[in-house]
């Protein structure tokens, strides 16, 4: 399995969303909280082509985006073989 980073905050409801689906799949993953550390919403920013809002998730290169595209991938059934891949 591909390693998954998921930048998020303490109150973000779909940082919980998208950590969950991540749970729920038996799926490890390493959080970042931006909140509490001030440099790694930079890094995030940077590595997310821009993307300012959390979570923004990451599975091993590939920058997944949101909550919501996390949600598409696994409705597609392209979320496994991506983690997989």
């Amino acid at each position: 399995m591909k390693p998954v980073e998921i930048y998020t905050s303490p109150l973000c409801g779909f940082c919980h969303a998208a950590k969950r689906l991540l749970s729920s799949k038996g799926i490890s993953f390493s959080e970042i909280n931006v909140a509490v550390n001030p440099g790694k919403r930079a890094e995030m920013v940077q590595r997310a082509n821009g993307a300012r809002t959390v979570p923004q998730i990451f599975i091993g290169d590939v920058h997944v985006g949101g909550c919501d595209e996390l949600y598409a991938l696994e409705r597609a059934g392209k979320l496994d073989p991506l983690l997989a891949a």
